[in-house]
């Protein structure tokens, strides 16, 4: 089945983009279509795949997960098997926010958010090195955030 996205389509999508938690009747009110509809078309959004969840975004320093950390791994060996053995490592332990395989000096990124120095060092010491295949990291601490988990143009 082939999905378009129309004019409405793309009004409910940066609409939600910007509170996730819009009901459908004033997302329906906003778009200018009603409430059966936007619900229709809401659904189609979610089954197609164009929305992946809706979820709360949780303010780190609340949380004491205020320093944000990015850290460059290189790997051993650069095979399909490497690879996968890392990936699957990394995909199971929590505190890595996003992991992306990538172009350059690196082979991945990893993000991360701990409550301080100090407990980055423990997870460094501990688990990043600890990876299958990592032959070197290289750390990088935000020192501010400038844009983070902009919404996606549209």
């Amino acid at each position: 089945m082939s999905f378009e996205l129309d004019r409405t389509d793309l009004k409910i999508l940066r609409l939600l983009q910007g509170n996730g938690r819009l009901s459908n009747a004033d997302l329906a009110q906003a778009v200018g279509v009603s409430p059966a509809t936007c619900h229709r078309r809401t659904q189609a959004l979610f089954d197609e795949g164009y929305i992946k969840s809706v979820r709360a975004m949780i303010a780190p320093s609340k949380v004491r997960k205020g320093a944000l950390v990015m850290v460059g791994v290189v790997l051993d060996r650069s095979t399909p098997e490497s690879f996968a053995t890392f990936e699957k490592a990394v995909a199971k332990l929590k505190f890595i926010l996003d992991c992306h395989l990538v172009a350059g000096d690196f082979d991945y990124f990893l993000k991360i958010r701990v409550g301080d120095m100090a407990d980055f060092n423990r997870i460094h010491g501990d688990q990043l090195i600890a990876l299958p295949g990592v032959r070197q990291t290289r750390t990088f601490f935000v020192m501010k955030e400038v844009v983070d988990n902009a919404p996606l143009e549209l």
